[in-house]
């Protein structure tokens, strides 16, 4: 009896407390009606500029009219289908872009619709930062949508409200991104449309944590290899060692370059630069029997002069010009300047340095009738040689980088590694390739060879 009375009292007070909250709820209904629209515009609820972002049309806001046709020439004259992300880069050329399409309303009633108390389909959504997303949820997870912010749009893959996945970023000033993200940040393969104080860029390569690292080269029999030597290649004893010419073949790009090898390391030598002076006392006694030698085996041969900061851009000039042979068919004389930060203040800093170097350079060309290429590392190149744009937009470029990546700069040969091995060579080689394939070195050799 007693329990039967303590039910009553708890049924009896669950019943008023449901009448209590329902009463408003129904009374609102009955006063407010059936609204006019069943859904609202998501611009709507962002600043004017994710509102323009989204009711733009794509040709407006994509930066199609402003790619540059330089820069994917560049790229395109470069590579082929073997390399990572040539079809994508193909498809950008083209003008393709990547999009998502995502409904422009959502319902109000829950914002978004609901299935068993889980998001499904079109919902809205706030990452961590408090930025709205747009997107397409199944089973409670977002997995793509759009996200604007206040430099852009992201469209692409989403985890967890952040972008993850295949993914676009298009920015106010006419950047571009696509490619892979991780965890909010760009990681892995993507091409970018860069911005800079000169103009447009194009990046094509990999990503680490946001941070651009560069392009990963693939290497193949496809592609044009070349080695520069010095005495060091003829043994480090009183007794030289013979280099046997009709032996060479490049049989390993070194440990860091042999992660990106595709089949079997066995590339023939195309071309061969060969150290010549140095400062103005400094002579390659091997110079002149490697340079017959290589000529004779029909390897493509130029020279190259180690530069001195102690001495001046006119006596380095004709102390190399002095003691060097200048053929016809031969290679761009080199440049190799490797001086340290205070190697270049105890001769007076950069400016004085580069003065100097640019007497060279011209004294150079005047003789020989091509333009110098300028051999330098990526360290000095970020350090320096980007604060001289003359000489950056002048001249050729080789650089020395010994990474996975290529350099992130035009260049004509990249110095892959200093541990390379070549069959009919004693020791380590610095191994090098040429920044394109045969049409595009035949070109080289037709236009910027010396002519004699």
């Amino acid at each position: 009896m007693k329990k039967t009375i303590v039910l009553s009292i708890i049924l009896t007070g669950t019943l008023i407390l449901a009448g209590i909250l329902l009463c408003p709820l129904l009374a609102a209904g009955m006063l407010i009606g059936t609204p006019p629209h069943t859904s609202v515009q998501l611009g709507q609820a962002w600043s004017r500029q994710a509102d323009s972002l989204l009711t733009q049309p794509p040709s407006q806001i994509y930066p199609s009219a402003q790619i540059p046709e330089e820069e994917l020439d560049y790229y395109m004259e470069r590579h082929n289908v073997q390399d990572e992300g040539y079809e994508m880069v193909v498809a950008f050329a083209n003008g393709k872009r990547h999009n998502v399409d995502a409904d422009r309303y959502v319902a109000v009633w829950n914002v978004g619709r609901w299935e068993n108390h889980r998001r499904q389909g079109t919902a809205l959504a706030l990452d961590s930062l408090g930025r709205t997303i747009v997107g397409t949820c199944h089973d409670d997870s977002l997995y793509i949508g759009l996200r604007p912010d206040s430099t852009g749009l992201y469209l692409g893959d989403f985890h967890e409200e952040k972008a993850d996945g295949h993914g676009a970023y298009i920015q106010t000033d006419g950047g571009y991104f696509e490619g892979h993200w991780e965890n909010g940040l760009r990681q892995g393969f993507g091409v970018e449309l860069w911005q800079t104080d000169d103009g447009s860029r194009l990046r094509v390569g990999e990503w680490n944590k946001d941070r651009y690292m560069g392009e990963r080269m693939k290497h193949t029999s496809e592609r044009i290899y070349g080695i520069d030597i010095a005495r060091y290649q003829h043994g480090k004893g009183r007794r030289p060692v013979a280099i046997q010419w009709n032996k060479l073949r490049i049989t390993n790009v070194g440990k860091r370059g042999s992660n990106n090898v595709s089949g079997t390391v066995d590339y023939p030598v195309s071309f061969v630069y060969i150290k010549s002076t140095e400062g103005i006392t400094v002579r390659n006694k091997f110079y002149l029997s490697d340079y017959a030698q290589a000529r004779k085996h029909g390897i493509r041969t130029g020279a190259y002069h180690f530069w001195s900061v102690r001495r001046s851009g006119a006596e380095q000039a004709k102390y190399f010009i002095s003691n060097t042979l200048f053929r016809n068919g031969d290679l761009p004389p080199v440049l190799d300047i490797e001086p340290s930060k205070a190697q270049i203040e105890q001769a007076g800093g950069a400016e004085r340095m580069f003065q100097q170097i640019r007497t060279w350079l011209n004294t150079v060309e005047k003789w020989t009738g091509v333009k110098p290429i300028l051999y330098v590392n990526q360290l000095f190149v970020n350090n320096y040689l980007s604060q001289q744009p003359d000489l950056k937009r002048d001249y050729r470029v080789w650089i020395a980088r010994y990474s996975e990546y290529k350099p992130d700069v035009r260049l004509t040969y990249w110095q892959l590694c200093p541990d390379g091995r070549v069959a009919g060579i004693q020791g380590d080689v610095d191994i090098n390739v040429f920044n394109g394939y045969q049409n595009q070195f035949e070109a080289f050799l037709e236009k910027e060879t010396i002519k004699r």
